[in-house]
Order: C-alpha cells, then sequence, then structure tokens
C-alpha cells in the first residue's frame, strides 16, 4: 500500500517520528505541498494523510487509486467528504486529542490578560521597580477571575474542560451548546444571547459549520458585555474578522484573544493585526509536544483500523 503525507511540518519539525505510519506501508513524507500540486503528489496512492491541504473533487477524480484521507486533525472542513463518499473513500480525524492543550491555552490567554504577568515582566525588565519609593508598583490594573462569568459556546471535550478548569478557580460556567442533554455536570446551559449578554468571558470551543460562520458578528459582539473578553481557540471562520477589528477599536467589547485566523497563515493586511487589545497567537493552542505524539499514534490507529477492514473516527459516513 502506498501512503502520501502532504504537510508533516504541520505535526513535526523532526521533533516527533512518523514511524508508526511508515511502517503501515510504502510512505511518501512531504513537508509541505502548494493546494494546486496535491494530486500530482497523491498520484497513484492508496491513502493521503494531511492536516490543513485541500482534498476536493478534483483531486479525488485525478487520483482513482486514493480510498482513504486521513486527518492530522480534528475539523475536517478542508476535504470535501460528500466527494470522498462519491469516490469510495473513507474520511477519518482524530478527535479529542487536544483537550488538555487548548484547554491550557484558553486560560494562558484569560490569566494573561486578567494578571498581567507579560506586562508586567516586560516593566520590570525595563527597570520600572528598580529605586521605586514603595515596595509593590501595582500600575497595571489586575482583577481575580473568581467570581466572574465565563460563557463557552460548544461543550465537548474541550468545552467541558475549560467548564472545569473554570469552576476550579471560583468562575460562573454557562455554555450555550446545539446538544445541552449531553451537559451532564451540572453547567447551566443557556441560550446564545444570555450567554453573550451575561458573560465576562466569551470562549469558543465548537467546530466551524455552514450554520455557525461567522457567528461573532456585528449584531453578536453589540449584545456583549463592554468590558468582556472574546477568546477564540477554535477555528477562525467562527468570527467576522473586520466586525471583531470594529468592536475593538470602538469598545464595544475590551478585548480578544485569537489562537486562529480565517485566512492562515497571518496576512500582512489582517484587521486584527496591531491591535492593542487584541492579543493574537498562531495557531498553536493544539502544539505541544505531547499532543503531537498523542496525534501521531492515533493517525496511525485510525489507518491500521481502515487497512484491517474496522475503519474508525469517520466523518463521512
Amino acid at each position: 500500500m502506498k501512503i502520501v503525507i502532504l504537510d508533516a511540518e504541520t505535526v513535526t519539525r523532526n521533533d516527533v517520528s512518523l514511524d508508526s505510519i511508515k511502517a503501515l506501508g510504502e510512505t511518501s513524507v512531504h513537508g509541505f505541498t502548494k493546494n494546486e500540486d496535491i494530486a500530482a503528489v497523491i498520484g497513484d496512492a492508496d491513502a493521503v494523510i494531511c492536516n490543513k491541504c485541500l482534498i476536493t473533487e478534483e483531486v479525488f477524480s485525478a487520483c482513482p487509486n486514493l480510498k482513504y484521507v486521513g486527518l492530522f486533525a480534528t475539523g475536517y472542513n478542508n476535504v470535501d467528504c460528500k466527494a470522498a463518499a462519491r469516490h469510495g473513500a473513507v474520511v477519518c480525524n482524530v478527535p479529542s486529542y487536544s483537550t488538555d492543550a487548548v484547554a491550557q491555552h484558553t486560560f494562558a490567554f484569560i490569566l494573561e490578560y486578567f494578571s498581567k504577568t507579560a506586562e508586567y515582566t516586560r516593566m520590570t525588565a525595563e527597570g520600572g521597580w528598580i529605586d521605586y519609593k514603595l515596595f509593590s508598583n501595582f500600575c497595571l490594573p489586575t482583577t481575580e477571575i473568581a467570581g466572574l462569568t465565563l460563557g463557552i459556546v460548544g461543550f465537548g471535550s474541550i468545552g467541558s474542560k475549560v467548564s472545569a478548569i473554570g469552576k476550579a478557580f471560583g468562575m460562573n460556567v454557562i455554555t450555550y451548546t446545539r446538544t445541552p442533554s449531553r451537559v451532564r455536570d451540572g453547567t447551566r446551559t443557556v441560550t446564545l444571547d444570555e450567554l453573550l449578554e451575561t458573560s465576562d468571558i466569551v470562549s469558543l470551543h465548537c467546530p466551524l459549520t455552514a450554520d455557525n460562520e461567522k457567528m461573532i458578528n456585528g449584531q453578536t459582539l453589540a449584545k456583549m458585555k463592554r468590558t468582556a473578553l472574546l477568546v477564540n481557540t477554535a477555528r477562525g471562520g467562527l468570527i467576522d474578522e473586520p466586525a471583531l477589528s470594529k468592536a475593538l477599536k470602538d469598545g464595544t467589547i475590551a478585548a480578544a484573544c485569537i489562537d486562529a485566523l480565517t485566512l492562515e497563515p497571518m496576512r500582512a493586511d489582517c484587521v486584527l493585526q496591531g491591535l492593542d487589545n487584541c492579543y493574537i497567537t498562531p495557531h498553536v493552542a493544539w502544539a505541544p509536544i505531547e499532543t503531537r505524539v498523542r496525534l501521531i499514534e492515533r493517525v496511525a490507529l485510525n489507518l491500521k483500523a481502515w487497512l484491517d477492514g474496522s475503519p474508525i473516527n469517520v466523518v463521512n459516513r
């Protein structure tokens, strides 16, 4: 069996092994593949593994041997799943591999915003505490997060983990989810409007779909508190970025912490770039080494299950 890995550099920079995948067949590894070259690179391969490369109808048509698409990701909006089904191909993702990492990054954002450790460190490094007249230079305002309302949009594995951490900090946690019956830890479920209107922090933890694209827009931002913080460690397409830029400039909300953009990598003309109240990290919430080791192991397990005739984590049935 021939296997092609299209964008290995999205999961390893020679710090995590791909051997568990390579052991399953004749494997061609490419660090990065342009979308226009995908079909040519796949060629007559039976299986392709990728993260963000576009696997389209045109790719399936040009690669008739292709019967398996494995994702280095939970999200699969880069794959035309209907086309895969038409061509008899199976598409498999990896759910829940990054729960701890993304929840950790979410609170790294929240704690930095309310505790300002990086700003205080920078101030101290620049001499702002040397020979200060008092023992404590609390020149930057900080806030306890205990007692604040944390609104979680989406309550899958990551959302529920964020909820547990928030409660451990003494926060009031509420959630808006399409499946409230699955909320079994006592977290209060509310409408999206109530969540937006009452939350001090709105944190997005839902997949991107045609139904929720740009769910954070001019209208929904206007419902939030002017003191609110918006956190997005999910998908960039959940946010109307020009509307968010305007809201941050106008003071409609206080700040945003963003780990994912609509267009990635960031473009030079990104409307959120350079805003003092918008904190952006380059889509790294999922990327601790332990998380990537786990991801690759599960990608290999998915592929082996398909080879054994009992595919798991199939998203195009």
